[in-house]
C-alpha cells in the first residue's frame, strides 16, 4: 500500500498487474471513496469502452479505478490522450490480470506516464503477519542468530497450499485444490483468450503441466516441441503468453563479462507452488515421498517467498540463477543496483554437507567481494556459519522474526 500511495503522488497513472485473484483489486479499493471503480469485467462497461474508448474516457471522473484494462487495449491511446492534456499526479489507478507492458500498442501509448507495481500472491511473512524482510538482511550480511526449530509438516504444508487469498482461506485442503483446477481452467479459457489468438486451446493445459513438472529446473524450448506437435515458435510463443499471464517466470542465467564459461539457458519457476501442486495433481504426502520432486518445489517455493519480498522493497533487485559448465550451481542469484549479490542454494535436507557449499564458493570466488552472503536454506534446525559470509539457516528465516 505504502508504494502505491507514494506513486500516486507523483505519476499521473499506476499499473497494478498480476496473476488474478492475487489481491489487485482489493489493493486499489483500499484507497476508498477517493476513487471511483469501473471493471471491464462488466459487460455493459466494456461495451461502452470498446464503442466509444473517446467517449468512455471524457465520461471519466478525474480520478477512478479501471479494472482488468488489459481486456481492452484500445482505450490505451485514449488514456495517453487524457493523460497529456491534463498531467495530474494520481489520476489512474488501472489493474491487469496481464503484463500489459509486453503488448506494443500498450508500452508505447503508457512510457513515462506510468508506475508500475507487480502484486504477487501472499508471502509467508504476510501470511504469518510477522517477520523482517530477509533480503535487506541478507544484503546486509546479516542473518539470524539462533536456532529455529523446523517442523516438516509445517513446512509441506505451507509449499502445498500456496500463497493466493481465496484458497488459503479454505480448510480442507481437497477444497484449496478445487478452487486451483477451477482458478486454472479459467485462466486459460477466458485470460488467454483477452490477449491472444491461440489456435491449438487445447495444448495449453498440457504444456503448463509439463512445466510444472520441470520447475525449477533448466528449461529448453526446441527439445520439447516435438512433443507438442507444434512449430518451435508457435511453443516458444504459447511459453510466453503463460509467462504474460504470471502463471510461469523464466529466470535468467547470471553473467558476467569476465564470467566466461557459464550456461545460458533459463530456469523455469510456475509462481506460485499451491498452484505448481494443483496442476501435478500432487499432495504433501506424494510430496514427502519423492525428494527430487520435493526438491525442486521447495527451490520454487523459496524463489517465490524471495520475489515476494522484494517487491515490496523501493530499490529493485534482480534474480537469476547461476550455473557454469563445470557444473558448479546457485539456485537463486539476487543483484541490486549497486552490484551487490547475494547467492541462495536450497536443499530439501535436514544435514547438511561441505559439498552443499561449493556452487556459493565458486560464485564467490568468481565476483569475490560483491558477495555480500552466500546461504544455503535447508530443513534442519542450526544456524551454521561457514566464515567468509557463507551460512547455512533453517528455510523459515525467510519469514519469522530475526533476531541479531
Amino acid at each position: 500500500m505504502e508504494n502505491l500511495k507514494a506513486a500516486l503522488t507523483d505519476t499521473p497513472a499506476v499499473l497494478i498487474h498480476g496473476a488474478r485473484q492475487s489481491g489487485k483489486t482489493t489493493l486499489a479499493k483500499m484507497l476508498g471513496n477517493e476513487y471511483s471503480y469501473y471493471t471491464f469485467d462488466d459487460e455493459t462497461t466494456l461495451t461502452a469502452a470498446r464503442l466509444d474508448p473517446i467517449g468512455f474516457v471524457d465520461r471519466l471522473p478525474n480520478r477512478c479505478i479501471l479494472d482488468e484494462v488489459q481486456i481492452v487495449p484500445e482505450i490505451f491511446r485514449t488514456l495517453k490522450k487524457a493523460i497529456d492534456e491534463k498531467r495530474e499526479p494520481g489520476r489512474f489507478i488501472l489493474t491487469g490480470s496481464a503484463n500489459l507492458m509486453l503488448l506494443p500498442q500498450v508500452s508505447d501509448s503508457l512510457a513515462g506516464r506510468v508506475e508500475i507495481l507487480r502484486l504477487h500472491p501472499l508471502s509467508q511473512i504476510e501470511i504469518e503477519s510477522s517477520g523482517a524482510n530477509a533480503i535487506l538482511r541478507m544484503f546486509a550480511g546479516e542473518i539470524a542468530s539462533k536456532d529455529t526449530k523446523i517442523d516438516y509438516d509445517d513446512i509441506l504444508d505451507r509449499v502445498v497450499r500456496g500463497g493466493y487469498p481465496e484458497p488459503f482461506k479454505r480448510v480442507n485442503i481437497a477444497r484449496n485444490r478445487t478452487w486451483y483446477r477451477n482458478y486454472t481452467t479459467t485462466i486459460i479459457e477466458r485470460d488467454l483468450q483477452d490477449i491472444a489468438k491461440i489456435h491449438n486451446i487445447g495444448s495449453m493445459p498440457k504444456l503448463l503441466k509439463m512445466l510444472a513438472n520441470q520447475t525449477a529446473q533448466l528449461i529448453n524450448v526446441s527439445e520439447i516441441a516435438p512433443a507438442f506437435q507444434l512449430s518451435k515458435p508457435t511453443l516458444k510463443h504459447y511459453t510466453e503468453l503463460l509467462n504474460r499471464i504470471f502463471m510461469v517466470e523464466f529466470l535468467q542465467p547470471f553473467f558476467r563479462n569476465r564470467i566466461k564459461r557459464l550456461v545460458k539457458t533459463p530456469k523455469v519457476h510456475i509462481t506460485d507452488t499451491g498452484l505448481a501442486c494443483s496442476i501435478m495433481n500432487i499432495s504433501a504426502e506424494q510430496l514427502q515421498s519423492d525428494p527430487g520432486k520435493f526438491g525442486h518445489i521447495l527451490e520454487t517455493f523459496v524463489y517465490n517467498e524471495l520475489r515476494r519480498q522484494a517487491s515490496w522493497l523501493v530499490e529493485d533487485i534482480e534474480f537469476f540463477h547461476f550455473r557454469d559448465k563445470d557444473g558448479y550451481e546457485v539456485d537463486i542469484v539476487l543483484e541490486d543496483n549497486q552490484g551487490k549479490v547475494v547467492g541462495v542454494e536450497v536443499k530439501a535436507s535436514a544435514t547438511i554437507r561441505e559439498n552443499d557449499f561449493v556452487g556459493l564458493k565458486r560464485l564467490q570466488r568468481l565476483i569475490g567481494k560483491q558477495l555480500s552472503m552466500g546461504i544455503v536454506l535447508y530443513l534442519g534446525d542450526r544456524l551454521i556459519s561457514l566464515g567468509h559470509g557463507l551460512y547455512a539457516a533453517p528455510i523459515s528465516a525467510l519469514w519469522e522474526p530475526i533476531t541479531l
